[in-house]
Parts: C-alpha cells; sequence; structure tokens
C-alpha cells in the first residue's frame, strides 16, 4: 500500500506531496462547498486518476497533517497491494435506514472488512442510516466515516462518488480481502455540567422536550439572549450527552443541527429517544486534545505495527470542536498526530457528524462532537505482483 497526499489552492492548483501517484485505487478529497460546488476539482481528480475510485464531500475545514484550512482541498491518493474496493451510492431520502440498508446491500460480501461512509450533512438522520448498513453487514464489519460540513452555515453539503460532489447523497467504500487492516478510534473531552433531565418527547432525531418543557427554552436558558440569537451554531458549544437507561454505561453525543422556534424543538445530527436522559457539556482545551490523542491511540493499535508500506490516518472531528477551540483546533490534530509519528500521512475533515463504533458496546453508531479516527493499511506480507 502506499499513499501520496494532494492539496489545491486557488493560487497554485494541484500539489503533490512526495510518494507514489503511479496508478491508485482510491482517491479522497475534502473541500469546501464553495470550492467543490462547480465540480471543476472532481474533473480535475478524475483526468490525474482515471482508473482510480474518487470520494470527497464538502466540510468544516480540512485536515492535512496537523493543520486545518478553510481556502485548500485537501486530498490522498491511495494504491493497495492486495485490497479489493466497491462503491457504494445513494440519494438521501427521507428514510435514512432504508438508504442505509440500501448501501449495505451493495458493498456485503463474505470478505469485507470495512466500511468508509460519507453522508450529506443536513438530510440524513445519522443513526438510521447506521442502523439500516449495520442491518444488512452485521458487527463485525468496522463502519467508520462522517457526514458532510458546510462550515457554520449549515445551508448545503455536498458528497461525490465517482462524480462531482452534490446535495442529498450518501457514498461509501467497502474495503475487501485478508490484507486489509482497518483501526478505528473515537473520544470526545467534553466536560458535562448541570442537572440531568429526562427526555420526556421527541420523535427521531427531533427533541420536543426535556423534563415536559420545551427543549428550546432550556438551551436559550444557558446561552444567554446574544448566543441564542445565533442558534443553531451557538449550540455547537454545548453539545447533549445522552444515556441510555437501560444500559447506563452507554452513552452517545448529540448536536444541533436545526431549531424550530415555533415549535420549541431542536433537530439533531442523530436520533434522541424518549426515557433517556440528556445532560449539557461544554469544552476543555486540555481535555478536547487528550480526547483526541487517545482516538488516534485506538486507531493505530487496531491495525498493529506495518513493517513494510504505508498507512494513512483519517481524522474526522465536529466542527464545534473547531469552533470552540478556535486557534488552538491545532492542538488536537498534533495530539492525534504525535500518535501515529510524521510518517503516517493524516487527512480529513471537520464534519456535522462522526461514524465510529462504540467503545464500550463495539457497535457502529453516530456520534457528534468527538474525534474519530480511521487508520488504513495492509499486512506487510501482501505485495503486488
Amino acid at each position: 500500500m502506499r499513499v501520496a497526499q494532494l492539496s489545491w489552492s486557488e493560487t497554485a492548483g494541484w500539489a503533490s506531496a512526495p510518494g507514489d501517484r503511479n496508478s491508485p485505487d482510491l482517491v479522497f478529497f475534502f473541500g469546501s462547498r464553495a470550492a467543490l460546488a462547480c465540480g471543476a476539482r472532481y474533473e480535475e481528480l478524475r483526468a490525474m486518476f482515471p482508473r482510480a475510485h474518487i470520494l470527497g464531500c464538502s466540510t468544516g475545514g480540512q485536515i492535512r497533517n496537523d493543520d486545518v484550512t478553510d481556502d485548500e482541498i485537501a486530498a490522498a491518493a491511495i494504491r493497495f497491494d492486495a485490497t479489493q474496493l466497491r462503491v457504494a451510492c445513494e440519494p438521501a431520502p427521507e428514510n435514512s435506514r432504508a438508504c442505509g440498508r440500501a448501501i449495505g446491500q451493495t458493498l456485503a460480501a463474505p470478505d469485507l472488512v470495512g466500511i468508509f461512509v460519507l453522508s450529506d450533512g443536513l438530510n440524513v438522520n445519522g443513526s438510521e442510516l447506521v442502523a439500516g448498513i449495520i442491518g444488512v453487514v452485521g458487527n463485525r464489519v468496522s463502519v467508520t466515516g462522517g457526514l458532510a460540513g458546510d462550515g457554520a452555515d449549515f445551508q448545503e453539503t455536498l458528497v461525490g462518488a465517482n462524480c462531482a460532489p452534490r446535495k442529498h447523497v450518501v457514498a461509501a467504500v467497502g474495503f475487501y480481502g485478508p490484507a486489509v487492516r482497518i483501526g478505528h478510534g473515537s473520544a470526545g473531552g467534553w466536560d458535562e455540567f448541570g442537572p440531568r433531565r429526562q427526555i420526556t418527547r421527541s420523535r427521531g432525531n427531533v427533541l420536543f422536550e426535556f423534563d415536559g418543557e420545551p427543549a428550546l427554552d432550556l438551551y436559550e436558558r444557558y446561552l444567554g439572549a446574544e448566543e441564542a440569537k445565533s442558534l443553531p451554531g451557538s449550540g455547537l458549544l454545548f453539545p447533549l450527552r445522552i444515556f441510555d437507561p437501560v444500559r447506563p454505561d452507554h452513552d452517545i453525543v448529540r448536536t444541533i443541527l436545526a431549531v424550530d422556534h415555533r415549535a420549541r424543538s431542536m433537530t439533531f445530527a442523530g436520533d434522541v429517544p424518549e426515557g433517556w436522559t440528556a445532560q449539557l457539556m461544554r469544552g476543555n482545551f486540555d481535555r478536547l486534545a487528550a480526547g483526541a490523542a487517545m482516538a488516534a491511540r485506538q486507531a493505530a493499535d487496531g491495525v498493529g505495527k506495518m513493517q513494510s508500506g504505508d498507512q494513512v490516518a483519517i481524522l474526522v472531528s465536529c466542527i464545534g470542536r473547531r469552533l470552540l477551540m478556535g486557534q488552538h483546533t491545532a492542538d488536537e490534530l498534533e495530539a492525534a498526530r504525535a500518535e501515529f509519528g510524521p510518517q503516517t500521512p493524516q487527512l480529513g475533515f471537520y464534519s456535522y457528524g462522526e461514524i465510529s463504533p462504540h467503545r464500550v458496546s463495539g457497535v457502529c453508531e453516530l456520534h457528534n462532537q468527538t474525534m474519530t479516527v480511521t487508520t488504513i493499511a495492509e499486512a506487510a506480507d501482501h505485495a503486488r505482483a
């Protein structure tokens, strides 16, 4: 396996770091909505890599090694020695679980090892999407990825799989065979505050009431009048941790995608089930960076020590973390990179939701406000002839 990193800027066009760009099998690319909407960047990648599968999405910032940018496109061209690939692409309908099932059915096979998903970030219930995929391929398959972003604008997100990125799309790539190794890790680093409250009325990923009172009222009280005017963006700084009463050790973080002032409700990236308890959270720079390091460590352990060839680390971190950390965003990228060392390329994006197996149950779920890391490598004893 060989990895070559590329980047695009309006002034310099495409530039590549040292690496093997010959006949890659897979190209990932991540950029702003403005940079990707015209489709020209995809066509340029297609001209450079005519035989590769090319997948990408819009973001809340692109990750390249230990740096995050808004104006550049970050990409990586990956050449495998003995791994087969298959791509699935579906429109993002209202029934997200059915979309996930269609993705799973396209990719399912006895030798399927892992799936990396890129999804529309605004028109999909990420929990239902993941449940649909897992319902077909089972829990033995590592499913990771993220929801596309649009900075802090929440207007439109774009996803492309062997075509120019467009809205209302879910795409995924499957990795097959005994050679490929997929590692994964996910961690947060947020601090809880305030009392735990019961979710007394919700529907899917729409939350109506805490403790019998309008959900939006609670958020507005904590944010104050000025911050409340900036919802849903300001709500990214105060995610919600929800707890399953049947499994007290099972918790998931949720982040806001939209608010309905008339209904006094909030729409989250994933399900917020009735009967679960919830608690507000706020960030601490050091703990967030430590969470990124933990996620990277878990992902690195998942592939073990590769004796030959490259590996790549794909980082998907929540836009809320970036908005909170500001110039300290580099701290979490540096913390992750320290776990891998400078020889492992880091590529990724800031998202509206992260997909990874849960740290306790091992079942793949949608997360929010986490740093999620996927490592892809091949065993040393599989070489291309």
